[in-house]
This record gives structure tokens, sequence and C-alpha cells, in this order.
């Protein structure tokens, strides 16, 4: 896990950095990139006027339920969300709250208990892939695993679900522009020749013509794929076409920071970037725009 720290305001210089920069997460950065601040270590609270927006979400996606799990920073500002959509008896449980809430990620750990629901999920967390994008005249920061082992159990009033799933985890960290409107996939899967495949996919942020965020997992290893294309009805992203299932949506309003965003839980037939063709897929698209 990577919790940016928060240090004193100041203006981060990306002047010659070699922006974007695209990596293993824990390698050797170039002089001029590891002269950012950046995780692993403190990120300035601010750039200017630019509160840090920082956040950590984990997606667990298999056949029986779907889920995710997320905590969010906007300056000094917390909110943290889950949801779960049972599958079996097609009902989403969901909740977002102001504050910490009920939502615990630590390393390699998701645990979440809140009414009738409760997640307790071991990660099998490795180094991920790492970019680092100019937004504006500042920078931001994103890790990326895909596929990554998600092993434990849901439950949902009486009933115990043992999961031993995959997951896609996003952890963020950056200094995006007042106006940030973007599109994203991600997802998990199997090809027709039975390979495990995971997907994280976007358009609006971190997305360069290379040395982006846009990664496919062919059997846990990464790869980066070309631009993103999103269907405006969110039915579809490059060669993939997905089927919605159950829908997370949320307008929020608080004067100083205001969002919109749409997160459906489904399925996906088609193709990856690369011509990949899936026998099975389970993800989210997401459509999301903000002023913060």
């Amino acid at each position: 896990m990577v919790t940016p720290g928060y240090g004193p305001p100041m203006s981060p210089s990306i002047d010659g950095a070699g922006l974007p920069y695209r990596g293993t997460f824990g390698g050797r950065r170039p002089p001029a990139v590891q002269a950012l601040a950046l995780p692993p270590g403190p990120m300035p609270a601010r750039d200017g006027i630019r509160p840090l927006k920082a956040w950590r979400y984990v997606g667990v996606y298999a056949p029986e339920l779907m889920l995710c799990v997320a905590s969010v920073r906007i300056g000094p500002a917390r909110q943290s969300f889950w949801a779960v959509w049972d599958r079996e008896l097609g009902r989403l449980h969901e909740r977002t709250t102001i504050g910490r809430g009920p939502v615990r990620l630590s390393p390699a750990r998701v645990r979440m208990t809140d009414g009738e629901v409760s997640i307790d999920l071991v990660l099998g967390e490795g180094a991920g892939i790492e970019t680092v994008c100019r937004t504006g005249g500042s920078y931001a920061w994103t890790r990326k695993q895909g596929g990554i082992a998600a092993v434990g159990a849901v439950a949902i009033g009486g009933r115990r679900i043992l999961l031993d799933a995959r997951a896609v985890v996003d952890d963020t960290a950056g200094y995006y522009e007042r106006h940030t409107r973007w599109r994203w996939s991600a997802g998990v899967g199997r090809t027709c020749d039975g390979r495990g495949v995971a997907w994280n996919l976007v358009s609006g942020v971190n997305d360069p013509a290379s040395d982006s965020e846009r990664t496919v997992w062919i059997d846990g290893e990464p790869r980066e794929v070309g631009p993103s294309r999103f269907e405006d009805d969110l039915r579809g992203v490059d060669g993939l076409r997905f089927a919605p299932e159950a829908v997370r949506e949320r307008r929020e309003n608080l004067i100083v920071v205001r969002s919109t965003y749409r997160q459906p839980f489904g399925t996906f037939a088609g193709s990856l970037p690369g011509g990949v063709e899936l026998s099975e897929g389970f993800g989210v698209i997401e459509e999301h725009e903000a002023r913060w």
C-alpha cells in the first residue's frame, strides 16, 4: 500500500523532469523524476492553490460478486466509499461517507464492516507499474496493480461468501487541475486460450500517447497499450463490449468540491487492445467529472 504523506505547502517544479515517465514502482527512477516529491515519500499538501488529491481504490471482480473499497483525500478533507454487487441475489449494497468511515486499507489488507456487510480480504500485492504525468502546470503520480490475488470473505447478512478472486488496485496522488474529467475501466478475466488477464484503461488523465497508465496484464506481465476510446454510453471501450449490471452513481456539491460520477459493475466480452480475445471478463467502467 502507498499512502502519500503531507509535507508543507510548496510548488514542486516539473521543469526538466522528463515527463511523462513510466516504470516499475520501487525501481530506479531517472534522476530528474527522482527529484520530484513522489511516493513512497511525502508529497506537498498543495501546489500553489491546487490541493493534493490522493486515493487508494481496490476493486475485486468475480463471477459470484464484485466489490470496491476506497479511501480518498482532497487536501485535508477525507471521504471513503464501499460497494458490493451481490450477483447471486441481484442486490447492490453501498455507502459513501465523509471522513474515514468504516473503510480500513492497510498494506495487502482490505477490511470494512458497515451494518450487515463486512469485507475482509488479503491482497497479493506486487510492485505494480507507476507513471508520472503532467496535469496543467503540475504533475500527478499513479501506481496500478492488475490481476493480483484477493483472498478472504465477504459477509452479507447471514451469508458468508468465501472469495479467491482477482483484483485491480489504484494508488494515485497528484495536483490535478481544478476541472478534471475522465473515463476509466478496470477489470479481470480470462482469454479464450486460458490465460489470466487484467486491464486498466483511461482517457482524460495520465493518458499521453506513450508512458501512460494504460496497461493490460497477461498472466501477470504488464504491457502498455495505445490511447483508449470509450463509448459515450459507457457500453464499451476499444474492442471491449460492456454489459452493465449494477450502477454506482453520485452527485456532490460541497461548494468548494463538486463531482458527478457513474460507475457500473458488469461483464465484458470482445477483445482487449492488441487483439486478445476474452472468454470472460468482469469489472467496471467509470465516468467522473470533478471541480476540486
